[in-house]
């Protein structure tokens, strides 16, 4: 198949680009000028990133610059996204979340696209923020669209799990919000999603449908996390364990202060962002029983968080954590 991949860039683009291209499809990746996960790339870097796809630049907001430079006038069979806003931000999160896709899915339509798959998140399912909330409203468009859909809803990211490693080699205490068992999530790889990305172009029971995805094994918690980090690492446990009611009065004075500096404002949801993290489990809600639910959470690949944690000490892999990086 022909496909026209966007968010290439991203870690996940990534993956997704070289799983596409392992399984023989021409991948035509349209990104930013100067994309990158830690900072602008060249375009030659770009290329060498994403090789063996034919890489175009432009603006992914911008109609003219998708269907200009974009598809130049070619057929596509596909458009696969992994494009998601950067920090989560109101203004950020209905530009690209929402009103970029949107218009990925008008295009998409005029060009004669049977099929689109979409990187979502599994959070979207308790949608209290404004980048869930721009999800959603996608998800609703593309569902609706007449084309052959596949909503991917991942867990959690090796990345986003790995930012206090570089805190214990410090000799810093490993953060808990309360006891560190408020949430739990089945976290899965960028390898392995990426290799989940790809198959839904080609695997019928993944058409037309939502799909949470995990990784391999059981749910883990932030405690379980510091536990096995502590272990590996050889050192005694030492944590930090902050209190959600701080985080509640630090969002209630940051959307307060809001109310006359517009940049606390999103300093406010960035705070709500964190709290729902710390809080929910990246777990499929079960809305009858009101709970989050690890057994009916499906899981795929065969890549595990601590087999991670064991190549990042011991030198034989990097993260890049780019906008993930909390602590």
């Amino acid at each position: 198949m022909r496909v026209l991949l966007f968010g290439a860039t991203g870690t996940i683009g990534q993956a997704t680009c070289k799983a596409l291209l392992e399984r023989g499809h021409e991948v035509v990746c349209f990104v930013r000028h100067k994309a990158g996960v830690n900072g602008p790339s060249s375009q030659s870097q770009t290329r060498e990133l994403l090789a063996g796809a034919v890489v175009r630049f432009g603006d992914v907001q911008s109609i003219e610059s998708v269907t200009n430079e974009g598809l130049q006038g070619e057929r596509f069979d596909a458009f696969v996204s992994c494009m998601a806003s950067r920090t989560g931000a109101p203004k950020d999160a209905w530009a690209i979340d929402y009103q970029a896709h949107s218009q990925l899915l008008q295009i998409a339509k005029q060009a004669g696209v049977a099929q689109f798959v979409l990187l979502s998140a599994i959070c979207v399912q308790k949608p209290l923020l404004a980048f869930q909330q721009a999800k959603l409203a996608f998800e609703k468009e593309l569902r609706e669209s007449g084309l052959v859909y596949s909503i991917v809803r991942p867990t959690a990211f090796f990345k986003s799990l790995s930012g206090q490693i570089k805190r214990l080699q410090q000799n810093k205490p490993f953060l808990l919000f309360a006891d560190g068992q408020l949430s739990a999530c089945k976290p899965i790889s960028d390898h392995d999603l990426g290799m989940f990305i790809a198959e839904c172009l080609s695997d019928p029971a993944k058409h037309n449908q939502i799909l949470p995805i995990g990784g391999p094994g059981d749910a883990i918690t932030p405690l379980q996390q510091g536990e096995y980090l502590f272990k590996a690492m050889g050192k005694p446990p030492n944590y930090k364990h902050v209190p959600v009611a701080l985080l509640d009065v630090i969002i209630q004075v940051l959307s307060m202060l809001g109310w006359f500096v517009p940049s606390l404002a999103a300093k406010a949801e960035l705070a709500r962002i964190g709290r729902y993290y710390a809080t929910e489990s990246m777990l499929v809600w079960d809305a009858q029983t009101m709970r989050y639910d690890a057994q009916a959470t499906p899981s795929f690949g065969t890549q595990t968080l601590f087999a991670h944690y064991d190549q990042l000490l011991a030198g034989q892999a990097n993260v890049q954590l780019g906008e993930h990086s909390v602590f």
